[in-house]
């Protein structure tokens, strides 16, 4: 049986809206006067916008949220000043399942509103069109009588989210499917997909096992039960996922990857298909690749004000090598998006060769690599920097080749950004001289190395501080009185709820490594150091560790030191 159980959910019809919108769809309102009349944003920043958008075919809002100017909560606390009513936010004020099941879901659905709040003598209804749900109060009395029923404005995707506590479990809706008889497959992979956007996963998992198989989803980076259904089922929706994905259905034997573009309320998603054949069958991994994602900046990944800095000053030199280190999923590429969208300008041109293209954005030229037509990394990188760009992603370096065309191109007036695999900063420099690189080029061309690792941050619903002492602490961190030197100490935790999935934990940030080429660091990589070199040097410079980074949050109540322990360890540990 599914236990997921991050929000719960009823018997009731499945609710049909996806949480897919980045912002409330403010139709024919003139979002530039609503900003300027708050004093949300300056005219000229509005002016920039505009520009933007029209070359762009976007939305004012669009670049407004990518550049940082204004937040999801702000654009929506100058809606409700607009409607003049109040804002009501869902992200820290979460309905539970059974406030939210006091509205029946076809009026929750027909108005787009949410029973926000109650007390003895009132109830609060939020909505993303309060006009539009006027006429609902009349309605909403018999249910709440002798109360006064006021009306909010809420971000759209917000509301959305309310809405999963009107969905069946889904094995319950496989079953509806399976009996109906009719477009099974179609219908069973449009639930699971639903819900996993619902969910925000990163990953939906179908594993075979003997009997039957185990749909699992990834979230926050951790895997959870979603559901099971029939090996007979399956069969039919592996053949389905093979010919959305392009692959061969009567392949069996093989590894298989492929992409979907799914269809989905207000637009589409774009999916990574990856297959491989084991002793029970074949098992699926797809990646969602999720718009919501496009829009995060710097303070939305975690960066500190003192590393956005860095990254800032090292992004605006007109040529150089910024590499950004992390194994697979601890979110390099997103990191480079946030970048990239940054400077993202009419006046500059920016190119990309990416395997595969996993967010498309509008005003970027991006390449897929494509190994059955020869355009690889180093060809693509190759036929790049004859079209002289200003800017050249590279989504990830694998070889001496790619490496030797990438440092040439930093050094001969282009600013490029990579990935690479190492397990943290230092690291990087003698991985790419052992690949073969020169000492002396790399030197030249490479500006900053960044590592990066995911965790999960402490649910803000539920968070409470506890006592501690560092003796306490050494049970589970060596050492601990070196990083908390205090003998009492509070620290934070999420106690669990329905918001979190009595987990503790809802969404992730990352933590970070920072270590600026230049000056003594230039000298010493030209002496091909090793690892601890590179680590002793940078941390006389003032750079810090990952761990240290992490530590950071812990103390600020963004994340556990058991969360942190998870995916790094302090740097005399390693």
């Amino acid at each position: 049986m599914s236990n997921l159980s991050f929000l719960p959910m009823t018997d009731t019809k499945t609710a049909t809206k996806s949480e897919t919108k980045v912002i409330s769809p403010v139709g024919s309102l003139d979002i530039k006067e609503i900003l300027l009349k708050g004093n949300y944003v300056s005219a000229e920043d509005i002016q920039k916008a505009w520009d933007w958008a029209k070359i762009n075919k976007s939305s004012v809002e669009e670049y407004l949220l990518t550049q940082g100017l204004i937040t999801k909560d702000i654009l929506g606390q100058a809606m409700a000043e607009f409607y003049k009513v109040p804002y009501a936010d869902l992200n820290t004020k979460v309905p539970s399942r059974e406030r939210v099941l006091k509205i029946p879901q076809d009026l929750a659905t027909s108005y787009h509103v949410v029973l926000f709040s109650e007390n003895d003598t009132g109830v609060t209804i939020t909505t993303d069109n309060p006009p539009r749900a006027k006429p609902l109060e009349l309605q909403l009395q018999s249910r709440f009588p002798n109360k006064k029923i006021s009306v909010a404005y809420s971000v759209s995707e917000d509301i959305d989210v309310c809405f999963i506590h009107y969905r069946k479990p889904l094995e319950t809706r496989f079953s509806e499917i399976v009996a109906s008889q009719t477009r099974v497959a179609p219908e069973i992979i449009d639930e699971i997909v639903a819900d996993a956007l619902a969910f925000k996963a990163s990953d939906i998992h179908f594993e075979p096992q003997e009997k039957e198989v185990v749909i699992r989803f990834r979230i926050d980076g951790v895997l959870h039960e979603a559901g099971r259904i029939s090996r007979k089922i399956y069969e039919n929706i592996l053949n389905r996922i093979k010919v959305q994905a392009r692959m061969r259905i009567d392949e069996h034997f093989s590894a298989q990857d492929g992409a979907i573009r799914f269809p989905i309320d207000n637009g589409s998603l774009d999916m990574r298909v990856s297959l491989i054949p084991i002793l029970d069958g074949e098992t699926i991994v797809i990646r969602l690749l999720a718009e919501y994602v496009k829009g995060f900046t710097f303070a939305d990944l975690g960066v500190s004000q003192k590393d956005q800095e860095i990254f800032l000053k090292a992004a605006k030199k007109p040529f150089g090598m910024i590499l950004v280190t992390g194994p697979t999923g601890s979110g390099k590429s997103t990191t480079l998006y946030a970048l990239i969208k940054m400077l993202n300008l009419p006046s500059v041109n920016i190119t990309t060769i990416e395997d595969p293209v996993e967010y498309k954005i509008v005003g970027i030229n991006q390449i897929q690599v494509n190994i059955q037509t020869n355009l690889t990394f180093a060809k693509g990188l190759r036929s790049i920097v004859r079209q002289d760009p200003d800017i050249v992603l590279v989504g990830e370096i694998r070889d001496l080749e790619t490496a030797e065309i990438a440092v040439n191109a930093a050094l001969t007036g282009h600013l490029l950004f990579s990935t690479f695999h190492a397990n943290d900063a230092a690291t990087a420099i003698p991985r790419l001289l052992d690949m073969g690189v020169e000492p002396f080029m790399m030197a030249s061309a490479l500006e900053l190395i960044i590592a990066q690792r995911l965790v999960r941050k402490i649910c803000d619903q539920c968070r409470v501080s506890y006592s501690t002492s560092s003796k306490d602490l050494e049970k589970i961190l060596s050492g601990a009185h070196h990083f908390f030197p205090q003998s009492q100490l509070s620290l934070y935790k999420g106690k669990g709820c329905t918001n979190c999935g009595n987990t503790g934990f809802k969404g992730r940030t990352a933590i970070f490594e920072f270590i600026q080429v230049q000056g003594d660091m230039q000298d010493l990589v030209l002496k091909h150091p090793s690892t601890a070199e590179i680590a002793h040097v940078a941390k006389s410079n003032g750079s810090h560790t990952l761990f240290e980074d992490g530590l950071e949050k812990v103390k600020n109540g963004i994340t556990t030191i058991e969360e942190l322990l998870r995916v790094t360890l302090p740097p005399n540990e390693k």
